[in-house]
C-alpha cells in the first residue's frame, strides 16, 4: 500500500496531527465539540480529572474522565471550513497510522457531539429551548468537493427544499446528511425539539441578516421557514453541522448535534444570558454519555 504524502496528512516534528497539535493517544472516543474554545474549560470542570490540555490556534482540547468515562472537549471555532480541518484529523487519529503513514486494517468510529448555539427559524421555539439536529442542510458546499459512493445526500429532501425556496441559480446547491439515530435518541429529552438544521458559509448574508449588505434574497428566510419534509421542519440556523455530518458519515463515524436557541429569527426575540442554558445542556449530554456505564 503506498504512503499517504507527507503533504496529504502534514504531521507536527513531534508526531502529532498538524492543526489539533494531537496525538493518538491524546483522544478519548467520545468526543464533545463545541464552537468557542473558552467553553472546553466550562466542559473540563466537570471532570473529576483532567489528564490533557492542548491548544494550537483555535483547536483547544481537554481530555479527562466524568464518572469514570474518558471524553475529549475539542473546540473547533466557526465554520464547516474548520470542521473540515478537525474531522479528518481526528480520523487520521484513530484510523491511520500515522508512523508508517497507512489506513489501519481496523476501524475506529468516534462518537461525535456538537454542543452550540443557534437561531430558532419557526415562531414557537422559545430562546432558551434545545434543539437536536436529525438531519443537517448546507449551504456551503463543502461536501460536494468529496466522493461519495454511498450517495448520503438525501437528494429528494435537496430537491425539494430548492423548488420550494426557488433557489438561486447562483448558490451552492444545498445537501441534506442525517446525523446518528443512535446518539440522536441517546438525547432526545421532553421539551427538546427535533428537525432539520441549516449550516451556513456566514453569518449575516447566508443568515438572511442585514447591516449595510443587503442578502442575495430577503424573502429567503420566510420561505424556509414554511418548508416540511416528511413531518420535519427546518428548526434553526448553525453553522457546522452540515459539514460534520457529511464527514462523519463519509468517515463512518457518529455524530449529533444539539443546540440551545439563543435567538428566535422570525419573533426577534434574543437570549441575552444564554450561558447557563448551554451549562445545563453541558450536564445533560456528560450524564447522558455516562448513564449505561
Amino acid at each position: 500500500m503506498k504512503p499517504i504524502s507527507l503533504t496529504d496528512l502534514i504531521l507536527n516534528p513531534d508526531g502529532s496531527v498538524y492543526h489539533l497539535n494531537l496525538l493518538p493517544e491524546d483522544l478519548a472516543e467520545q468526543i464533545i465539540l463545541v464552537g468557542d474554545p473558552g467553553r472546553v474549560a466550562r466542559i473540563s470542570d466537570c471532570f473529576e480529572e483532567v489528564e490533557l490540555k492542548k491548544q494550537n490556534r483555535e483547536f483547544v482540547t481537554h481530555t479527562g474522565r466524568y464518572k469514570g468515562k474518558r471524553i475529549t472537549a475539542l473546540s473547533t471555532g466557526i465554520g464547516t471550513d474548520n470542521i473540515d480541518i478537525v474531522l479528518n484529523e481526528l480520523d487520521a487519529l484513530v484510523n491511520v497510522d500515522l508512523k508508517k503513514r497507512i489506513p489501519k486494517p481496523g476501524h475506529t468510529s468516534l462518537n461525535l457531539i456538537r454542543i452550540g448555539t443557534s437561531g430558532a427559524l419557526q415562531p414557537g421555539i422559545i430562546p432558551g429551548t434545545r434543539i437536536l439536529t436529525r438531519i443537517a442542510g448546507g449551504f456551503d458546499g463543502l461536501y460536494h468537493f468529496y466522493r461519495d459512493p454511498s450517495g448520503h445526500n438525501l437528494k429528494d429532501l435537496s430537491a425539494a427544499f430548492m423548488e420550494h425556496t426557488a433557489w438561486g441559480t447562483d448558490l451552492s446547491k444545498p445537501y441534506f446528511i442525517k446525523g446518528s439515530g443512535h446518539l440522536h435518541s441517546l438525547l432526545s429529552e421532553r421539551g427538546t425539539e427535533s428537525g432539520i438544521t441549516i449550516s451556513t458559509p456566514g453569518f449575516y448574508a447566508p443568515q438572511i441578516r442585514s447591516i449595510r449588505l443587503d442578502p442575495y434574497d430577503p424573502e429567503l428566510l420566510t420561505r424556509i421557514g414554511s418548508f416540511r419534509y416528511e413531518g420535519m421542519r427546518v428548526q434553526n440556523f448553525e453553522m457546522e453541522s452540515s459539514a460534520l455530518y457529511a464527514l462523519s458519515a463519509l468517515l463512518n463515524h457518529q455524530a449529533v448535534t444539539v443546540c440551545i436557541a439563543i435567538a428566535n429569527r422570525i419573533t426577534l426575540e434574543f437570549l441575552e444570558e444564554y450561558h447557563s442554558a448551554v451549562d445545563g445542556l453541558i450536564l445533560h449530554v456528560l450524564e447522558k454519555l455516562t448513564e449505561n456505564d
